[in-house]
């Protein structure tokens, strides 16, 4: 071997030392294996004290050695731990781990939060601050139904509508979940447009963008309230999913969609005296809404 072939091999060892005591902490990283972590972070510290992934590493090893079963004093201590988590610990996982790895890596985190706040009464004022969003990251749909369920009224209360309805829907998909996504259009449009950009499912989706395109509506999000009863008038054959939604007397779109479910049945029994009463009754609701209602009536017909 010629000197300068040694010499070629030593800086191929030179530069791949870094990489191997990089993959020294990655390993007990992604096992969760704080103190083996610990002592290989300290090992490429000492030779590499620039390294790019150094910062990142050390957040998540600290995190590691920080973990504690202690239940929240209060909603206060809960969101400085969540925030670390959101604000710091993610950002890390993302830039030093695999991609693929890291949601099932931080799962136990959320499962940590979750467990610590089962103790903290739900308060409208720190509604993200509760047991029931944090099983949801964790993947624990019935840890999270259970959680919501300790709300009192919690069908009557934005938040806890949402992360029940969200539960139902990835326990058992979204025939299941329809009445409560429903429910949810009616009391927070806000948050029903928001729960469906993070369900990402493609059927609702297009319904979506279909709706944006076709109702008659002013373009606010407030339209949405209205999603259910064009729902039924595009999809009448929701109407057995939606029938089970807990209609809302004093808010105009839910009397509208049970309105137009009555409709829909009558349309099958023949009393035109009192399908004209229903549909008078319910154009005064929504009189844009009534006219692609009745346009679906005389395509039927023509």
């Amino acid at each position: 071997m010629t000197v300068l072939q040694t010499m070629q091999q030593l800086d191929i060892f030179a530069d791949s030392r870094d990489v191997i005591l990089r993959n020294d902490v990655l390993e007990p990283l992604q096992r969760r294996a704080a103190q083996a972590a610990q002592a290989a972070l300290v090992l490429l510290a000492n030779e590499y004290s620039h390294d790019g992934a150094l910062s990142s590493m050390t957040v998540l090893v600290e995190h590691l050695q920080r973990r504690s079963n202690a239940p929240f004093a209060d909603h206060a201590a809960l969101a400085i731990a969540r925030h670390d988590l959101e604000g710091a610990v993610i950002p890390a996982a993302l830039r030093a781990l695999p991609a693929h790895t890291v949601q099932a890596w931080l799962t136990p985190s959320w499962r940590t939060l979750a467990q610590r706040a089962t103790g903290l009464v739900y308060s409208g004022a720190e509604a993200e601050h509760h047991a029931a969003p944090l099983w949801l990251r964790a993947g624990d749909w019935q840890c999270a139904r259970e959680s919501v369920e300790q709300i009192e009224s919690w069908w009557r209360i934005p938040a806890p509508l949402a992360w029940m309805t969200e539960a139902r829907y990835r326990a058992d998909g979204l025939d299941a979940a329809w009445p409560l996504l429903a429910e949810l259009a009616w009391l927070a449009p806000a948050r029903f447009a928001a729960l469906l950009s993070s369900l990402s499912d493609a059927s609702l989706d297009a319904l979506r963008r279909r709706f944006d395109a076709e109702f008659p509506g002013t373009g606010e999000l407030d339209d949405y309230a209205w999603f259910a009863t064009w729902l039924l008038v595009v999809k009448p054959a929701l109407a057995g999913q939606l029938e089970k939604a807990r209609v809302r007397r004093d808010q105009a779109p839910s009397r509208a969609m049970a309105l137009l479910g009555e409709i829909l049945r009558r349309e099958h029994e023949g009393d035109q005296h009192e399908l004209i009463r229903l549909r008078q009754e319910f154009s005064g609701l929504h009189g844009a809404l009534f006219e692609a209602y009745m346009a679906t009536r005389k395509v039927q017909h023509r």
